[in-house]
């Protein structure tokens, strides 16, 4: 299980990256806090976590028109976690 799934990068994360080191992940729906901690702790060296926040986002509803009429659907719910680092920085464009 990989529970890292990706890094999560919008205007909001970035102020809260620079004024509070807090980092977001999308990571897997199972995953726990506890190994939540530990796979950032592996994944980036020298980086000491101190909090690990997480809210499961719902799925919506999703349409689209086509010739044949109407398709409806849903997004899939996944998990956000909010890393609060105690101490270092995680370079997330490094793995690019």
């Amino acid at each position: 299980m990989n529970i890292l799934e990706q890094p999560l990068i919008t205007e909001k994360l970035t102020r809260l990256q620079e004024e509070l080191q807090k980092y977001a992940f999308q990571v897997h729906i199972k995953a726990t806090k506890p190994m939540i901690k530990k796979a950032i702790e592996e994944r980036y060296p020298g980086v000491v976590v101190d909090r690990v926040n997480t809210m499961i986002m719902p799925s919506k509803p999703k349409g689209r028109h086509t010739r044949s009429g109407f398709i409806d659907g849903r997004s899939k719910k996944w998990k956000k976690a909010i890393i609060t680092l105690k101490e270092g920085e995680i370079d997330l464009f490094s793995e690019v």
